[in-house]
């Protein structure tokens, strides 16, 4: 009889959650309680066949949330004016990952967990998986039902100022601290030289070459990225520490071998410089400061809650690309 109780109170508690709509860690403990391990063993395969594979679910989790919140919309294919073909998501990929995750969740437990749940899970296990932090992720995330490449015109670019950088970041609720902790996911994965092409070459104001860029790094991306050359070779973002998820990528940034404009940005504030400035003591010790960890895990599930949809504000959709 009690453990007829028992498992009676644990269906009202999650029905009544539910009807609240909040997130919380082991949403689907009752519903789906495969959901987590399912979407992790994608994950791994996914990386082990290829390890960029971590900073692409990563950037993905970052460019859904910015657009309309963490729910999904960034994974619909509706047509050329759908959200995914905006010019600030070039680049984005993941999605093949995320449906193959989708499917398995589906084939256990219809209708129950959502794609925009699943990107979070996703992101939070290629850390791990990259060498970061592990941590928990409240789920609970219902999935958008509108997708427009015109909503992403206000995403984070690579040649933002500083203050266009904090302004974006503020609109979501994210403070400079969290905007330095965020740009350091840059520590692991690689960019194009698409996204350095202005900054090598044709640098405002005045032209030529960002004088903010290290000489030596200088040398090191003209000669990756010449002028007139191929725009989709890719390089490290992370020099000297790319395949590492670690805050190698800050004093990267502070001694001026910063590869993309917007990371060397942060340099140039007070603000931004002094909270980089706090890491700093742990270089000489250890490999990962542990307030970096705890801070960088504090400001990514700070992220992904962003706008999310709860409750009865949505639903799972049965395929991550189409309502």
């Amino acid at each position: 009889m009690a453990l007829v109780l028992a498992m009676a109170l644990a269906m009202v508690l999650a029905v009544a959650q539910e009807v609240e709509g909040q997130l919380m860690v082991g949403f689907y403990g009752e519903t789906c309680p495969q959901a987590e391990p399912i979407v992790r063993n994608v994950v791994r395969e996914a990386i082990l066949s290829d390890t960029n594979m971590a900073p692409v679910l990563l950037r993905l989790h970052f460019h859904d949330c910015f657009v309309e919140g963490c729910d999904g919309s960034i994974l619909i294919e509706n047509g050329p004016s759908g959200e995914r073909h905006a010019f600030g998501h070039q680049g984005v990929g993941g999605f093949e990952v995320i449906e193959k995750a989708k499917a398995e969740l589906e084939a256990a437990c219809q209708g129950v967990v959502s794609c925009a749940d699943i990107v979070a899970l996703a992101a939070r296990d290629a850390i791990a998986m990259a060498g970061g932090p592990a941590y928990e992720v409240p789920t609970g995330r219902r999935d958008g039902v509108v997708s427009n490449m015109s909503l992403a015109d206000d995403m984070p670019d690579v040649s933002n100022s500083i203050q266009q950088l904090k302004v974006k970041f503020m609109r979501k609720g994210l403070t400079e601290k969290d905007l330095v902790l965020l740009s350091a996911a840059h520590t692991i994965g690689t960019t194009a030289c698409f996204f350095l092409t202005e900054r090598l070459y044709n640098f405002f104001p005045g032209g030529g070459s960002d004088p903010a860029i290290n000489p030596t790094l200088l040398v090191e991306l003209k000669q990756k990225c010449p002028q007139n050359g191929d725009v989709n070779v890719r390089l490290p973002i992370d020099q000297g520490s790319g395949q590492a998820f670690d805050p190698h990528i800050l004093q990267n940034i502070r001694n001026g071998f910063a590869v993309l404009e917007s990371d060397a940005k942060l340099n140039e504030d007070a603000v931004t410089r002094g909270i980089m400035d706090n890491y700093f003591g742990f270089f000489s010790k250890l490999p990962f400061g542990p307030s970096f960890e705890a801070d960088f895990v504090e400001a990514i599930l700070k992220m992904g809650q962003i706008g999310v949809r709860t409750g009865f504000q949505g639903a799972p959709r049965r395929v991550c690309a189409s309502f």
